[in-house]
């Protein structure tokens, strides 16, 4: 169903492609748009280790999207380190393949959204994450997504000798 990595050496291992979706503050969530035309929006996200979370507004182009078809691929870029004097970069992603959900149900709603608050605002009191969503509630929407795929894919100078940003 989902393509093999031509550079398969190259391939992270699912432990190191959550850990990636765990780092990672933002992504590029690519989508079936208008006129058939790709759209691919950068957003942030949570992932609790089986499916990640978006938060978005009701109504717009994303929303219009899933309801159209909730097929969609997330991107994560968790290194890029252009390295000039090799005509190169250093560079780790991820991407994630799977189904879109509206979250209707205001409990699991709810839930996505706290592990979105606490991701982004880890040292925050409980108490002024819990007014920041109920403030934001009326106009939220929260998309979650089931991956069916999951690959990685690092540069071959990092397999050689890990290098970081």
């Amino acid at each position: 169903m989902f393509r093999i990595m031509r550079r398969g050496r190259q391939a992270l291992t699912r432990a190191a492609c959550e850990a990636v979706l765990y780092r990672g503050s933002s992504g590029v969530l690519a989508l079936a748009g208008d006129m058939d035309y790709p759209y691919a929006v950068p957003i942030s996200y949570g992932f609790d280790g089986e499916k990640l979370y978006f938060h978005s507004a009701k109504a717009g182009h994303k929303i219009d999207a899933v309801r159209r078809n909730p097929k969609a691929s997330f991107c994560v870029v968790d290194q890029d380190l252009v390295v000039p004097e090799e005509y190169t970069s250093y560079f780790r992603s991820v991407i994630v393949f799977g189904t879109l959900r509206i979250l209707e149900d205001e409990r699991e709603k709810r839930a996505a959204i706290e592990k979105l608050a606490l991701k982004y605002a880890p040292d925050d009191a409980p108490e002024n994450r819990q007014r920041a969503i109920d403030r934001e509630w009326a106009a939220l929407c929260v998309l979650e997504m089931t991956p069916q795929h999951i690959s990685g894919k690092e540069a071959v100078e990092l397999i050689r000798s890990p290098k970081t940003l």
